[in-house]
Formats: structure tokens, C-alpha cells, sequence
């Protein structure tokens, strides 16, 4: 039972911010592109408050985001929080959840609440 199917549409690569990034998300970036850690965060990320480090958003979009291609500069290390949208947590907690994260993703307006749970409980 195929759940998710990503349709390339950017949704999850837009707004005004973007997913926080992890030490690990940041050291394999860098090294992706052949960049220390300190200059991959000065050229491509911004600090929002004493701890959250956040990828730059250029034109609406994260910096990262191909909007020509639809697709992720950085796909082959992209941070772990974008590997799982949108199957985070928060999709399996209710059905409220579901429609929000549903609503922002055409890759997943095939699927309804019944199918989710029932593909949740397979898996557990």
C-alpha cells in the first residue's frame, strides 16, 4: 500500500520560514558542498532566536528549492524534517491534524483518514 507519492509541487519548500536544521543536517550539507560549517551557515542559514537555525528562504521559497525543476538542490542530504513531511508525527495524531498537513500537500489528496489509520495500524 503505497501512501505518499511526491507531486513536485513545492508546497512544502514555501512560506516565510523554513524547518529547523540539526547539527548532523548542518555538518552533512556542509560537506556536500564542499563548505565548512561556518560558511554554510553564514551564506545559507538564519538564526531565529537563542537556538533555532533555519535555512534562508529566497523569493518565498527555501533557498534550496529549484523552482524551475521543482526540486531540492540538496535532495541526497536534505534535513532529516524534510525526508519525513510530510509523514510526521502530527498527521497520525487526529483527523484535525491530517486535513491541515493533507491540505498543503497535493501528494497526499488521494489518501483519507480511514486509509492513514488503517496503514498506521499495519505498521505498528
Amino acid at each position: 500500500m503505497k501512501m505518499f507519492e511526491c507531486k513536485r509541487c513545492g508546497s512544502c519548500c514555501k512560506g516565510e520560514s523554513t524547518i529547523s536544521l540539526s547539527k548532523r543536517d548542518i555538518s552533512r550539507i556542509a560537506q556536500f558542498l564542499n563548505l565548512s560549517e561556518e560558511d554554510f551557515l553564514n551564506l545559507y542559514t538564519v538564526k531565529k532566536g537563542k537556538f533555532r537555525i533555519e535555512m534562508r528562504v529566497k523569493d518565498g521559497f527555501c533557498i534550496f528549492f529549484d523552482k524551475e525543476k521543482k526540486l531540492c538542490k540538496i535532495h541526497p542530504v536534505k534535513p532529516e524534517k524534510c525526508k519525513e513531511w510530510p509523514l510526521i508525527s502530527a498527521i497520525f495524531e487526529d483527523e484535525e491534524n491530517f486535513k491541515i498537513i493533507q491540505n498543503s500537500c497535493l501528494g497526499l489528496k488521494d489518501l483519507n483518514w480511514e486509509k492513514l489509520k488503517s496503514f498506521k495500524n499495519l505498521h505498528k
